[in-house]
């Protein structure tokens, strides 16, 4: 019955390996195969399609399209409405938004110009043809349609940010200034724009001026990557290379590892004298793109973000940064088929494209394309055999792919990589490893590294929960494993896998009452996991609640269990449980309860 347990078990610990590996957290989330079915791919409408649509059906199928968050279906449905329909305003702004989202420049700067003809304050639109004309040196169209845009507190500062990258552009490096102070607004405007006045003054030469604010945003924020990057860059130019490298240090102090950090590290300690983030208008505009829409992403503005990063991206199409908040934001609304196409577009020389072949990786896997991620994740790891985040992302992926053995193995050159880098014992290794080597029926070397996982982590509440089950599964150690379930359920009272633990312990000792009433609180906090409704239909026939029994078989077998468990399923709806005589199971209920020797 242990096999029934693995997957959810392995999900509800699966992303602790983004947060305990010791190399660089960036954008390390790992994937199980349950993401696949949040993670088909969209059938991108054929010319076929969209003629046989009329105008109401390529509507609804935009809608459904939008809510799937599919903008490329979106944009295409809603035009071919709008063909048949071109003076529909609703329809023409759905196409424009959708084509913006999809990152379809040419098309939504198309659309925005249509826009404007019959709504010249439309300000998605002017924000649009603003940018464009900033991409194309056209800096007098571009502040005259960017200050057009201007609506609430993230609008105005996104104009005015745009704005004065324009003036600089136009020659005149103190109106961009000069506009950028005078914005007012929130507590969290001055970051952004001392960075940008500082970016600006940098590029017009106006070193010392732009060093003051540097500093100045850097003392508002150390911790900001750009505001560290950015001024770190300046002092390794105007100051020297060890200013520059404590900047770097306190930075990774901060972030461990962060191949931006580490790249200006490796550089500064050589003593050289580091370029400037931005080297120009189009990729200083870009830059107050991305910042604002990385920040959007990070605080559930989503919709918005997204239009930031396409324009970030449409100006400067190499923004590695950018690359990978939009792909972050995709597999933030489960849509990794759109993550991947964006994660293959980082250049091969960016030092963040070995994060975004990890990412690839584990997306891929999301797709149900394992062997195209396994594969990428292998040569990440043969380029760097001491890359800890690759080798834990490969071993996540074996796992969730039951390739027990493989991942097993995987872990272990984990494990071994961190003693020779002399770093401390890393517990989610040897408790991952554990799993894995359970699972692969060696239980000795399973629970040796279950059992090392909890000296290095005590009373870690999914370890706790993972040895105890399995002792109990094995009718060993019971005492013991049953403590060891109580104390994970009192961690983690409302974790439903856990709760289950519990339940299906009692079960296993033959105490039915007790696993009727854990089971059912388990139920209520995980209601459509099959094996949960399968145990507790176990525990309500031992009770002698037989058709309670067969309807949570029943819906256990709707829940779409493993494979291999469908035909015991079956047959329990078939006969029911057979008769419990096992004296062993009660002697060991009462040694359990402290009732017997």
């Amino acid at each position: 019955m242990l096999s029934l347990r693995f997957n959810r078990v392995a999900a509800a610990t699966l992303a602790l390996a983004a947060v305990m590996t010791t190399a660089s957290p960036l954008y390390a989330q790992a994937r199980t195969t349950e993401a696949s079915e949040d993670a088909k791919q969209s059938t991108f409408p054929t010319a076929r399609d969209l003629a046989g649509l009329t105008v109401s059906g390529s509507y609804l199928a935009a809608r459904h399209a939008s809510v799937d968050r599919d903008a490329g279906a979106a944009s295409a449905f809603y035009r071919a409405a709008l063909r048949s329909d071109p003076k529909n305003s609703e329809l023409l702004d759905r196409a424009f938004i959708s084509s913006l989202a999809d990152g379809d420049m040419d098309e939504a700067v198309r659309l925005a110009e249509k826009i404007l003809t019959v709504d010249k304050n439309n300000r998605v639109a002017r924000l649009v043809i603003g940018v464009r004309a900033l991409k194309h040196k056209q800096y007098s169209s571009a502040q005259q349609n960017i200050n057009q845009s201007i609506r609430g507190p993230i609008t105005d500062l996104v104009a005015t940010l745009l704005s004065g990258w324009a003036s600089y552009g136009a020659g005149n490096t103190q109106a961009a200034i000069s506009g950028i102070d005078k914005l007012a607004g929130p507590e969290w405007y001055p970051i952004f724009k001392d960075l940008h006045a500082g970016l600006i003054l940098e590029l017009a030469n106006k070193q010392k001026e732009a060093g003051v604010r540097f500093d100045r945003a850097y003392k508002l924020d150390d911790s900001a990557l750009r505001v560290a990057d950015a001024y770190a860059r300046w002092l390794s130019r105007n100051k020297d290379a060890a200013a520059a490298t404590a900047v770097y240090e306190a930075f990774d102090k901060k972030l461990a590892r962060h191949p931006l950090v580490v790249e200006g590290l490796r550089e500064t300690k050589a003593g050289k004298k580091l370029a400037p983030l931005v080297d120009s208008v189009q990729q200083g505009a870009a830059e107050a793109l991305y910042g604002i829409g990385a920040s959007l992403t990070r605080r559930g503005g989503e919709d918005l973000a997204l239009v930031y990063l396409q324009l970030a991206l449409y100006l400067n199409p190499n923004h590695s940064l950018a690359l990978l908040s939009l792909a972050d934001l995709y597999e933030s609304v489960k849509k990794p088929q759109m993550a991947i196409k964006v994660y293959e577009r980082v250049a091969a020389n960016s030092p963040l494209k070995r994060n975004a072949q990890i990412q690839l990786a584990t997306d891929l896997d999301a797709v149900d394309r394992t062997d195209e991620g396994i594969k990428i994740l292998k040569t990440v790891v043969a380029e760097d055999p001491k890359d800890l985040e690759a080798i834990m992302a490969l071993g996540n992926i074996e796992r969730a792919r039951k390739k027990f053995e493989d991942c097993s193995t995987t872990y272990g050159k984990g494990i071994d990589v961190s003693a020779e880098n002399g770093d401390k014992p890393n517990w989610v290794f040897y408790y991952f490893r554990g799993i894995c080597s359970e699972r692969s029926k060696q239980w000795p070397q399973a629970e040796a590294d279950l059992k090392k996982a909890l000296e290095l982590q005590p009373e870690q509440p999914h370890v706790l929960n993972y040895l105890g089950y399995s002792w109990i599964d094995q009718g060993i150690n019971l005492d013991e494993a049953m403590k060891m379930i109580r104390r994970a359920v009192e961690q983690r009272p409302d974790d439903g896998y856990i709760v289950d633990s519990l339940g299906w312990a009692y079960y296993r000792i033959a105490d039915y009452d007790n696993a009727v009433k854990n089971l059912e609180r388990a139920i209520d906090l995980k209601p459509e996991d099959p094996t949960i409704n399968d145990h507790l239909g176990d525990a309500y026939w031992r009770v002698g609640r037989t058709l309670e029994a067969k309807f949570q078989w029943q819906h256990a077998r709707d829940l779409k269990p493993d494979p291999e468990e469908l035909p015991k399923i079956d047959a329990k709806l078939k006969d029911g449980l057979s008769d419990d005589t096992s004296s062993a199971a009660a002697a060991e209920k009462k040694k359990v309860d402290g009732k017997g020797g």
